[in-house]
């Protein structure tokens, strides 16, 4: 789910509409709008990692509330061909979402959900499209961090905090452990057959794509297929995740506190989701500079996984990662979502993830072969 707003990216918007008054007046028990700003998953768009689409539009509404200033964020989503055609789909989104952000540490709040009808917002009967209303969260997507990194190819002692502190965050929060056995089962599948897992982002790639062939997905797939039979009954697994762990999701404020958002599809399942979701971007933002690898991103890569594995002491994590790799590189490597990969960095992200569905265990050393030849 990318429903998430930003803090950059931003387009104010006229607010005079009485239904947005009457909303936000009875969930802050009479707030007052002041400004209304559209925001983007990504204002940047001169770079290999500028994101081209998204799940949503959501809008930032500052508000007058008690004597104080504050700001919340008004999620809607919007159809597309990544499992949400049907408007069931994109209510599903939202209700999940009101269900389980709170079950997720350090992550917004949640203060409305409902669907939207001609005249108001109100409960089910005769609506339209669903809504989500939560609060703003301050900071700066870690996103921001690792493009400078790339800019630079140099580390600081801040970058090194900072990935430290996203260990430490994912070892406190997979601390949980879940009884519910099987949404473990339920989470592998999605994870596979779902329309944001593994089967709709293959079917959501162009006929054509420069760095990738119909054969080469269709093997990637088969082989994802194999990997769900041999995870689905590891319900020891199951613990409290995040479910988007990626670096658009994460905010860093101006005293380096960490802030998230958009958790997603119920936020319980495999620890590797989380881990995977945030290692394979040391691999993506070297893209932008490929000689920013062996200087800053590769120790950065290795940092993040010989911490986890060692304060986690997950012994099987290696074990299961493969296909939790193989759906963040396809999102990574689909034209749809980052036209601006060139060819060669599409090919080797898909060998690379090709590699990994291969091996009985991941080796994080493989990483080294995506940037084995220029990109």
């Amino acid at each position: 789910m990318s429903k998430s707003h930003r803090n950059h990216g931003q387009r104010v918007v006229d607010w005079r509409d009485p239904r947005l008054e009457r909303l936000i007046a009875s969930a802050l028990d009479g707030a007052e709008i002041l400004k209304i700003t559209a925001l983007k998953s990504d204002s940047v768009n001169a770079s290999v990692t500028a994101k081209d689409t998204g799940y949503g539009a959501p809008l930032r509404i500052d508000v007058r509330h008690e004597g104080a200033l504050k700001s919340v964020v008004l999620h809607s989503a919007t159809p597309n061909a990544f499992g949400h055609e049907h408007r069931a789909d994109r209510a599903e989104e939202m209700l999940i979402a009101a269900d389980t952000f709170a079950l997720v540490p350090r992550h917004t709040r949640v203060f409305d959900v409902g669907a939207f009808r001609g005249e108001d917002f109100v409960s089910l009967r005769g609506s339209g499209e669903f809504y989500l209303l939560t609060e703003y969260a301050e900071g700066r997507p870690y996103a921001h961090d690792l493009r400078q990194i790339a800019e630079s190819g140099t580390l600081g002692p801040e970058d090194l905090r900072r990935v430290d502190a996203l260990v430490h965050y994912l070892i406190s929060t997979h601390s949980i452990k879940l009884p519910e056995a099987g949404l473990y089962t339920r989470s592998i599948r999605d994870l596979v057959g779902s329309g944001e897992g593994i089967f709709g982002i293959i079917d959501g790639y162009p006929a054509r794509a420069e760095g990738t062939s119909r054969e080469q997905l269709d093997l990637i797939e088969s082989l994802c297929v194999g990997w769900r039979s041999r995870l689905k009954h590891r319900y020891q697994r199951l613990v409290r995740i995040h479910g988007d762990f990626h670096p658009f999701n994460v905010l860093f404020d101006e005293n380096s506190e960490l802030h998230l958002l958009d958790a997603s599809r119920g936020s319980a399942g495999d620890a590797a989701d989380d881990v995977c979701a945030m290692a394979v971007n040391f691999l993506f933002f070297a893209l932008d500079n490929p000689q920013s690898w062996p200087t800053a991103f590769q120790p950065l890569w290795r940092r993040f996984w010989a911490e986890y594995l060692e304060q986690s002491r997950d012994s099987g994590l290696l074990d299961v990662v493969a296909p939790f790799l193989a759906w963040r590189c396809l999102v990574l490597a689909n034209p749809v979502w980052y036209p601006h990969v060139p060819a060669a960095a599409r090919m080797n992200l898909l060998n690379f993830t090709t590699h990994a569905l291969r091996a009985r265990t991941f080796d994080p050393e493989s990483a080294n072969g995506i940037f084995a030849t220029s990109v």
